[in-house]
């Protein structure tokens, strides 16, 4: 839109009565402190990307941590060029039909450099970008780990459609049709948070599960590095502060009043979110102070206060977080009883916790006579249930929209470029196979170097067979589980766990859960003359080729892959591997009665059965 289009349509000489945290008729155009304001709130608000970063780095698996940083970097590259393109139009346009739906105009957000509106313009677009890029964020989340790089770099440029038309509808101030009916959303709650939400659970529910995610009883992936997780939570709490008080779009006349009042609900919220994430973890895992809740739980009350933070009291604020942070930490086991993977939390943090954020408009909602944020009195003040049901239809027409046409966005992507890495790859990590990290892997020819550049092994896809070995190859490599056949590996803290001595009774057999079984004909074991052999033979002092490992103190772990051994040395380390049967030594086997017998003798905790 060219200057001379801006200065005649009225738009940015305006007048408004209403100060919205998003109207493209910024009141009191010249008064450059407002977008100072505006600009400060938004350099915040771009620290939340590390925040992100370093929280769902810290939440996934360390093979995957750099690819996530790299992620949340394309979010701003990509989103935000389309943003800067036609997102700002699409939302703050007021050129020639526009309408209720859509905005027309801004694209590719420019001003001639003699205008006395470009700052509050440009503040304008820049406040708004980091809200847009903040939203395709969130999505990130819920396909960590197994999405293609190429694929995502082009969501994160198409997501901002599915972001731009909502915040029209609710935040545009002349055509905005949810706006004229009244409702409300001062800092993002819907427009931000529930589209964020909605799309991350869509795109989780077409990824699927990460591989193995639902196969070891239920038990989430540990963390890679919860320190890096916290930190990353100071990092959004930090930027929550200018999310909301940047929403009262400057500090002029009253907005200085609710800006501050902004700052105190959000503190609140989060102190009672909190506190109720640590009560709900330490009561539902015995004593014990999980991480996950109390993150979920501090995040969630934050996205509660959000539509209204800068109209609600410091005790309402205390309140709609706690509930905020309750609903959130609730939503977590539910989620994962459903079967739906969502690695950091998405979908109850986002989704979940803001629709409570819309309806708390609804039922402590009071008229705003400094700004005329709020039109309309909550449940709670008398004024019956109009606004609570406006503020439930914001809620089911935007995640309606976003529920279609996220859909349709990701099954285009997922039928031309493909959505999901190949198993393969999803083993290997992204750190390897997407930036060459710890070592590289050849898409063409499916070679695996390790960071030294020798071949680890190649991954033969001619046929299924060939394929699924290469799997079972590359799980013994990446130490994952094997759905058929598992191995065990318990570390101490000095590595792994030692093993004590295990002698065979008086008469060669072995000793079971108090019973006595002797070795079956022709099995190693049954003749004691060859004890000795049983020593060297039975239990490999190296690892094997195909596993190649070190445990921490420098040396290789035991690699046990028949009956168990006539002793096993103390200040040995050990691991338990059962290989399939085709890749059995000798034919020898490590059967359950054994598993079981090792597992006591070696005080391990062993877990799974072996047929």
């Amino acid at each position: 839109m060219t200057s001379s289009q801006v200065m005649s349509s009225g738009v940015m000489n305006s007048t408004v009565t209403s100060s919205t945290p998003m109207s493209t008729a910024v009141p009191d155009l010249r008064r450059w402190d407002d977008a100072t304001w505006i600009l400060t709130s938004a350099f915040i608000i771009f620290t939340m990307q590390s925040g992100f970063g370093l929280l769902e780095s810290g939440s996934a698996s360390r093979k995957n941590e750099v690819n996530i940083m790299v992620k949340n970097a394309v979010d701003v590259l990509f989103g935000g060029i389309s943003y800067w393109m036609f997102g700002f139009g699409l939302s703050f346009g007021e050129d020639k039909g526009t309408n209720a739906f859509v905005g027309i105009g801004y694209f590719f957000v420019d001003s001639a450099p003699n205008e006395q509106d470009i700052g509050h313009l440009f503040s304008l677009f820049f406040f708004q970008a980091s809200f847009a890029t903040t939203a395709t964020t969130i999505v990130s989340g819920s396909m960590a780990e197994r999405t293609k790089l190429e694929s995502y770099i082009l969501f994160s440029f198409l997501n901002t459609v599915i972001y731009s038309i909502p915040a029209h509808w609710m935040w545009s101030q002349n055509y905005g049709w949810l706006k004229k009916m009244g409702a409300t959303d001062i800092a993002g709650a819907s427009v931000v948070h529930l589209v964020g939400g909605v799309t991350g659970l869509v795109a989780t529910m077409m990824l699927g599960p990460r591989n193995g995610r639902f196969d070891r009883d239920g038990e989430a992936p540990k963390m890679s590095s919860p320190t890096n997780a916290i930190f990353g939570l100071f990092m959004l709490w930090w930027g929550w502060l200018g999310f909301n008080c940047g929403s009262t779009y400057g500090i002029t006349e009253k907005k200085w009043v609710l800006a501050t009042r902004s700052a105190v609900s959000t503190i609140t919220s989060s102190i009672g979110g909190g506190m109720v994430g640590i009560a709900f973890s330490y009561f539902t895992k015995h004593g014990k102070f999980d991480i996950v809740y109390i993150i979920d739980g501090i995040l969630g009350a934050l996205v509660s206060i959000t539509a209204y933070c800068a109209l609600a009291r410091p005790w309402e604020g205390l309140v709609i977080g706690a509930v905020g942070g309750l609903i959130t930490c609730l939503s977590v086991p539910l989620i994962e009883k459903l079967r739906i993977d969502d690695p950091v939390g998405v979908i109850p943090v986002h989704f979940i916790a803001s629709v409570w954020s819309m309806i708390t408009v609804g039922l402590f909602g009071q008229k705003d006579t400094l700004e005329g944020f709020l039109k309309l009195d909550g449940l709670f003040r008398g004024g019956g249930f109009r606004l609570l049901l406006i503020q439930l239809l914001a809620v089911l027409v935007i995640g309606t929209w976003t529920l279609v046409t996220s859909f349709i966005t990701l099954k285009i992507l997922d039928l031309t470029a493909g959505l999901r890495v190949p198993l393969h790859e999803e083993i290997l990590g992204a750190d390897i196979v997407e930036h060459s990290i710890n070592g590289s892997y050849d898409k063409d020819s499916g070679e695996w170097l390790d960071e030294d550049g020798k071949l680890v092994m190649t991954v033969d896809r001619s046929d299924q067979a060939c394929y699924e070995d290469s799997i079972q190859q590359l799980r013994y490599h990446m130490r994952e589980d094997i759905p058929e056949n598992k191995w065990i590996r318990r570390r101490s803290f000095m590595g792994f766990v030692r093993g004590s001595n295990s002698r065979p009774s008086m008469a060669g057999a072995w000793e079971t859960n108090g019973m006595v079984r002797a070795p079956e004909p022709g099995e190693r074991g049954s003749d004691r003359s060859d004890r000795s052999d049983r020593t060297s033979g039975f239990v490999s002092t190296e690892a094997s080729p195909r596993v190649n490992t070190v445990s921490r103190g420098g040396r290789r772990p035991t690699l046990v892959t028949s009956p168990l051994p006539a002793t096993l040395e103390e200040d040995k380390d050990f691991e338990v591997f059962v290989l399939p049967e085709q890749e059995r030594p000798n034919g020898d086997y490590l059967s359950q009665d054994l598993f079981n017998h090792l597992g006591r003798k070696s005080r391990m905790n062993l877990r799974g059965s072996i047929t």
